[in-house]
């Protein structure tokens, strides 16, 4: 297999969720390395000199003008990933861990940080090797960079840390040993450079946007099962309704559904005779409600390749002019732009969840769906749905929680040096919890709509949704009576996550693609 090429600034989606699945090799651009060894120089030759640098021959955040004798400079940089590795919880992923150290070296390639070729070549060779430094998932309030857990994936560099091999914590030096690798030694600015960034919440943010795409993509194909388990109207989704509004996620959420539900003979079937004239919001709002998630996912992402493509550490290096070069400081590392988007995120996928869990409390209630109470033909001897329910309300209110927005929750650290921080890392760590709620409220959806399709035999659905209520009989019978449901719960959520009720979406044509390229 050719190796992905790192072109740094011009990473697309396609090329991060590429890093994110893992399985490629990488390599830099060859074009990004004059630019690199120029910012060096300005660093190397400021090292040299008697002016006071930040990052360079200083202490760092509120120990800024303590400066620091040149022949301690690199046991400062040393010192500085040693003192800054304080991270606690639960590692994370190694899809994250990959993204994060691409994500570095991608930024350090933009020849903005004064690090050394050796740097960026240390990042892709552990990424190459198929090594997950461990990185504790707690630690970072998202501003002065995303320093503990970048210091824990330093550390694993430098020999000093850990890594994750087949799921054990291993001596760094070990794993970096067995795959033919030395330590990287810290030169001046290096260990700053490495923890300075925001690529931890980057990394973490992408991460729970590719995870949620499946599930996003799952929603519209459950929603518009859902609508033909309950004799639904596909008016709402009338073309020229949208446009008239304008809002582009609602007009292309409305063709996703005109395209599901094509073909439909449940649909013919009510055209005459049914006496309701409008269907509850859970059903005919689809395309408002999700459309408006939609475009708050799409800005998210734009926000985020824009941050993956980003020089975010601090001071940075300009290399040329009449001077031979500046170092400036600034704020790059301030994760405000990926916290804002996480959030969004947050308020997204907890409203896909909630108006789906209003979806199966309309498909349980005899009196709006006008199918049997709770989807049983033997209700009082059997309770059918009744209770998946209350575990989707369950999820649903949980989701409510972990939507609060965590941006606006800034706690001032280093002796109010940092005194506005954005909390950008949990804004995207907590997103894995939501969208995992998110996707078993679908999969208990995907099974009340299938057991509501059952109830209109013979009569079928369209052609990609009968596909989908197949996939779902592979491994969930029809509720007949009364079992244990937890399993099948727990089946028809992996339908939903692992892209299989995605690809039925995929596969129809001309439809427009989930995520608009930046």
């Amino acid at each position: 297999m050719a190796p992905l090429r790192v072109t740094p600034g011009h990473l697309a989606l396609d090329t991060l969720q590429a890093i994110h699945a893992g399985g490629v090799r990488l390599e830099l651009d060859p074009a990004a390395r004059p630019a690199v060894r120029d910012s060096a120089g300005v660093v190397e030759r400021a090292a040299q000199g008697d002016a006071p640098v930040y990052g360079v021959n200083t202490g760092f955040g509120k120990l800024a003008s303590t400066r620091i004798d040149a022949d301690r400079l690199d046991r400062l940089q040393l010192n500085l990933i040693r003192s800054h590795s304080v991270g606690v919880g639960e590692p994370l992923a190694p899809p994250v861990v990959r993204l994060m150290l691409a994500l570095k070296a991608a930024s350090l390639a933009r020849g903005h940080s004064g690090v050394r070729e050796a740097v960026i070549d240390a990042l892709l060779a552990v990424f190459n090797a198929g090594l997950v430094p461990y990185v504790p998932s707690q630690g970072s309030v998202g501003a002065s960079g995303d320093l503990a857990p970048l210091a824990h994936m330093t550390l694993a560099l430098i020999g000093e840390g850990e890594m994750l091999v087949d799921g054990q914590r291993v001596p760094a030096a070990d794993a970096l040993r067995g795959a033919g690798l030395a330590p990287l030694r810290l030169a001046a600015k290096e260990g700053l450079a490495l923890i300075n960034g925001t690529q931890t919440s980057t990394a973490l943010a992408l991460h729970a946007l590719l995870s949620f795409e499946p599930v996003l993509e799952a929603a519209l194909v459950v929603g518009a099962l859902t609508v033909d388990a309950a004799r639904g109207s596909d008016g709402p989704f009338d073309p020229r309704i949208h446009v008239l509004r304008g809002q582009p996620g609602q007009i292309d959420v409305a063709q996703y559904y005109r395209a599901l539900l094509a073909g439909s003979e449940i649909r013919v079937s009510h055209l005459t005779g049914d006496d309701r004239v409008q269907d509850p919001y859970s059903l005919r709002c689809q395309p408002q409600v999700v459309g408006a998630c939609l475009d708050q996912l799409r800005h998210a992402a734009l926000v985020l390749v824009r941050e993956a493509n980003a020089v975010t550490d601090n001071p940075l290096v300009f290399a040329g002019g009449a001077a031979g070069g500046e170092i400036v400081s600034g704020g790059n590392f301030h994760a405000e732009p990926v916290a804002l988007a996480c959030d969004a995120c947050a308020v997204a996928i907890a409203e896909v969840g909630a108006i789906a869990e209003r979806r199966i409390a309309m498909l349980i209630d005899a009196n709006v769906s006008r199918l049997p109470p709770f989807l049983t033909a033997d209700a009082g001897l059997n309770s059918g749905f009744m209770i998946a329910h209350v575990t989707a309300a369950a999820l649903a209110s949980e989701n409510k929680s972990l939507a609060h927005p965590a941006s606006v929750d800034s706690l001032p650290t280093s002796a109010n040096q940092e005194d506005h921080v954005s909390m950008a890392t949990f804004a995207a760590r907590r997103l894995q919890a939501m969208i995992h709620n998110t996707a078993h409220i679908l999969g208990i959806e995907l099974l009340a709509a299938a057991q509501g399709i059952e109830f209109l035999r013979p009569l079928r659905s369209s052609t990609p949704l009968e596909a989908a209520h197949a996939l779902l009989r592979e491994t969930c019978p029809p509720l007949d009576e009364d079992r244990y449901l937890a399993p099948d719960i727990e089946r028809a959520t992996r339908l939903v996550g692992d892209g299989s009720l995605a690809r039925i979406l995929r596969t129809l044509p001309a439809l427009p693609p989930l995520w608009i390229p930046a």
